[in-house]
């Protein structure tokens, strides 16, 4: 199942994000996917938003992850600078991964061999034309039965 829209701002992108917290709950997986400046980053600061997370949201470039108290504990990952698949290990994804937390993970093409069955991926791709420069085309793909059996139709409505 997937979903398909279109943001015209870093704002409409946040509130986006926001929307699809309010599906979101623990053991959550969420990956997202697109080059560098595709918005990853805009869209988590929404869903956090969302999860009534008060920390100041920033990708976790150089620490690898940053660890938000809301309305359950969110782990924002970013594995750009990932080169080898020891380092996830070390990092003991697992009790993050198959945890009780919410996993968001900027540059998820780099671990998706260590997602779960269940879990949200999120691609956005800048569309980058004269005059267009924060329009970006997002879509949603729902992996795995127990998330495709949540009522996601409503993000389209809200």
């Amino acid at each position: 199942m997937n979903f398909k829209f279109v943001t015209h701002n870093e704002n409409e992108t946040i509130l986006l994000g926001k929307r699809i917290s309010k599906k979101l709950k623990s053991g959550d997986v969420v990956g997202f996917f697109g080059d560098l400046g595709s918005g990853k980053t805009h869209m988590i600061k929404g869903i956090c938003q969302g999860l009534n997370i008060s920390n100041e949201v920033s990708s976790p470039t150089f620490t690898i992850i940053n660890e938000y108290d809301g309305k359950l504990p969110v782990y924002h990952f970013d594995f750009y600078r990932i080169d080898t698949k020891t380092e996830i290990y070390d990092l003991g994804y697992e009790e993050y991964f198959y945890g009780s937390g919410i996993c968001l993970i900027e540059w998820a093409e780099r671990v998706t061999s260590f997602f779960p069955d269940n879990y949200i991926g999120i691609y956005l791709k800048g569309v980058f034309k004269p005059g267009m420069e924060n329009i970006r085309e997002i879509e949603i793909v729902l992996n795995g039965q127990e998330i495709k059996n949540r009522s996601w139709n409503s993000i389209k409505n809200s």
